[in-house]
């Protein structure tokens, strides 16, 4: 996988090697199975129908409904799986996109078939509710769904208005996933020419290497030519944007939240002073970064520090980690969650067949965690054989074993969970592993690169998604204030944000850093999702260094936390197992350990600034 990403070239996606795909014929055989399937729960949706109006009738129609609602949301979510699993490995396919168009479709057909159920369970009232569950055993465990219903009452609609917001889901989605297609199918990127007359091709999968490559050139080139593609399509993307930008506040609007940013949170039951203490706490720590731009800036720059140098290596040659060794050294870092955690993630990353890890042309960029009950917690990215793809692959089995653990231990109303407390999953196993990687291996070249994962994870999760969350927070209030996005406007306003962030230590080329917007279709659409990175990694942080100190028993807890699911608010289950990121300290504690981690670089690195406090 390695030649392909660095500069080889890349492989067709019939060309790949079946062990490297996931097993999505553990689901549906062919395509003609998946049509077969598809078939059947689009008409399984008429059924729902005599339910309409009657919810109210006794608690026996109640719990017939949510088991009848159930198996229809049930059958389009692996439909849903199959299809974006097959569309996101070869987004050129046409069958497979027009197959992922459908499970759209059906999705939202479902949720609008099912969208007056809301509204009347709502009118029964707690009292009532309480004492059906008590009556009627199927209902029993029911009682933090109708809890949570019961919360979000007041922005409910009649069963008419939510079952047109049902219908409006597909064609809301459209902005997103324009831009999605002009960014993984259309783009077209010029090769990266390096030093020597060396040439790479620039692809989403091989844009990370070649921005670690030790040549200046190759990732000065790459990053030009990466960028230069989505500039010459920004007017177009910058439309989807402040389309999409425009739907959410409409919803917001609609349901009667103060801001999109109140309804966004609202959705995974998060107060909206999470969100801006995160962000303060930022801005207050941006010197940490600067003292970091200073020691690239030393060290890899000769004195001077392009936006394409951020990546650059800090030491020797990077060691190749091919996937099999990635996943042994993934499964001994995690070894503090028992045999159970190991081996099942072992079993899932190796024959089971979870990870669609493949680098081949026409592949979605990123990563990805996706599964439903019923299906294998599934993995699409692009293995690359070096550390960047082993901490890569740590994050989204963080994802993959949350939902393992949940979907066996949660009813279907509660095995999925909440993106706050997905990215605290994610981002423990990452720190886990890196922990385990650095007690173990002494070699100075080696240990650089654990650093230099651990710094481009920091990068991305407590530099990038809080500047980006403070990007995305601009947009919004913008258009709630009646202004206009436009491809210039959303440059600029992350141009200055990222300047800010560089505090004159990084040298700008504006235009391509401030395209970077356009870079992220599947984050920025996604409702004010970016900032729950940064709450992620900082609340990861601390539950590592929990289990760390403490052994078997905060392991148990947090096991009992990934086994919650949504069976629990989202900031409850962080309580129990151990960190409140309702308070500022969790996130001081994850930029304490970002500096740290630059400390430990300057020692390796012989800076002058090893001796400075660690806080600055």
């Amino acid at each position: 996988m390695e030649a392909a990403a660095r500069g080889g070239r890349l492989p067709r996606r019939g060309e790949v090697a079946v062990e490297a795909t996931a097993d999505v014929e553990s689901l549906f055989p062919t395509p003609e199975d998946w049509e077969a399937a598809a078939r059947r729960a689009a008409g399984a949706l008429e059924g729902l129908a005599r339910f309409r109006g009657r919810l109210g009738a006794s608690p026996t129609v109640l719990a017939d409904w949510l088991e009848a609602s159930e198996a229809v949301v049930r059958d389009s979510a692996v439909l849903a799986v199959y299809a974006e699993l097959r569309h996101s490995a070869d987004t050129a396919d046409p069958d497979a996109a027009g197959r992922e168009d459908r499970a759209r479709a059906l999705g939202a057909a479902t949720a609008a078939a099912c969208a007056f159920a809301e509204p009347e369970i709502a009118a029964l009232g707690r009292e009532r509710l309480e004492a059906w569950c008590a009556a009627e055993p199927r209902l029993a465990g029911h009682r933090h769904h109708f809890d949570r219903l019961l919360r979000h009452a007041a922005h409910l609609r009649s069963a008419e208005v939510e079952e047109l917001f049902g219908h409006l889901e597909e064609p809301f989605g459209s902005a997103a996933a324009i831009h999605g297609i002009l960014s993984d199918a259309d783009l077209a990127f010029r090769a990266a020419e390096g030093s020597g007359g060396r040439v790479a091709e620039v692809s989403h999968a091989a844009i990370d290497a070649l921005l670690q490559d030790p040549d200046p050139e190759m990732r000065r080139s790459a990053w030009e030519a990466y960028a230069d593609a989505f500039i010459a399509h920004r007017h177009a993307m910058a439309a989807c944007m402040a389309t999409g930008v425009k739907q959410r506040i409409f919803m917001a609007r609609a349901r009667g939240y103060g801001s999109a940013l109140e309804a966004a949170l609202s959705g995974s039951d998060i107060p909206v002073p999470v969100f801006h203490q995160l962000l303060e706490v930022f801005r207050a720590r941006l010197p940490v970064w600067h003292r970091y731009w200073r020691l690239l800036r030393r060290t890899v720059g000769g004195g001077r520090l392009r936006v394409c140098d951020i990546k650059a290596p800090l030491g020797g040659r990077p060691p190749i980690v091919p996937m099999g060794e990635a996943v042994e050294r993934i499964a001994a870092g995690m070894a503090p969650l028992g045999v159970e955690y190991v081996e099942t993630l072992r079993r899932g990353a190796g024959p089971e067949r979870w990870v669609d890890w493949a680098c081949n042309r026409g592949k979605r960029a990123g990563a990805f965690s996706t599964g439903s009950q019923g299906t294998p917690p599934f993995i699409l990215m692009s293995y690359t054989d070096d550390m960047a793809s082993l901490s890569t692959l740590a994050h989204e089995l963080g994802h993959s074993m949350h939902s393992w653990y949940a979907q066996r231990a949660q009813p279907f109303v509660y095995s999925d969970y909440s993106i706050f407390v997905a990215e605290v999953a994610s981002n423990f196993n990452q720190a886990l592993v890196r922990s385990h990687l650095l007690a173990t291996e002494r070699g100075r070249e080696f240990r650089l690169a654990v650093l230099e994962e651990a710094m481009a994870n920091f990068h991305r999760y407590l530099f990038l998604m809080p500047t980006l969350a403070r990007f995305e927070l601009a947009m919004h209030e913008r258009v709630e204030r009646g202004e206009a996005l436009t491809a210039d406007v959303l440059d600029g306003m992350l141009a200055d944000l990222f300047a800010e962030g560089y505090g004159g230590e990084v040298e700008m080329d504006r235009a391509r850093a401030a395209v970077t917007w356009a870079q992220f279709p599947s984050h920025l659409y996604a409702n004010f999702y970016v900032y729950q990175y940064a709450t992620g990694i900082a609340g990861a942080q601390a539950l590592v260094a929990r289990v760390l100190a403490e052994g078997p028993p905060a392991a148990e807890a947090y096991l009992d936390f990934l086994r919650a699911g949504s069976s629990l608010y989202p900031l409850d289950a962080l309580r129990r197992a151990g960190v409140d990121l309702t308070r500022p300290e969790p996130i001081e504690a994850g930029f304490a350990a970002l500096a740290a981690t630059i400390a430990e670089i300057e020692t390796l690195m012989g800076s002058p600034d090893a001796t400075a406090p660690v806080g600055r």
